[in-house]
């Protein structure tokens, strides 16, 4: 994952602890909300992916606020809300998307990452 880190911190013009931070959100995004059969097999084969997912865990909103945004777009907006809290851009996030899923499809195969993304509510909008 040091090689993803590097080029989004090189790309996206942020540090490699944000950039690190950032795909470990979007990691766990699509470990809680994807198809776990499908997750699993595009976890398998990112080296440290499962890791930096398990250290990223997604913060939760409380309140009538949360269960809106949970049945809007699941955890999707909790990843959001991590993001835009670190000083991330709108851009900025979906350029780290991009980048995260174009070294996912590279190592797993365009097919199975687009059925990944599509599992998961509300990804599309990071993209």
């Amino acid at each position: 994952m040091d090689e993803l880190v590097d080029e989004i911190s090189e790309k996206v013009g942020i540090d490699a602890d944000a950039a690190r931070a950032a795909v470990g959100t979007m990691l766990a995004l699509v470990k809680s909300d994807g198809n776990p059969e499908l997750v699993d097999q595009m976890l398998s084969v990112l080296p440290d992916a499962d890791d930096l997912a398990g250290a990223h865990p997604l913060k939760k909103k409380g309140g009538i606020m949360g269960a809106i945004g949970n049945a809007v777009g699941g955890n999707s907006m909790a990843a959001y809300g991590m993001l835009t809290s670190a000083g991330l851009k709108d851009d900025q996030i979906k350029d780290i998307a991009e980048i995260v899923f174009d070294y996912a499809k590279d190592r797993a195969g365009e097919e199975l990452v687009a059925e990944v993304v599509s599992s998961v509510p509300g990804l599309s909008t990071f993209m």
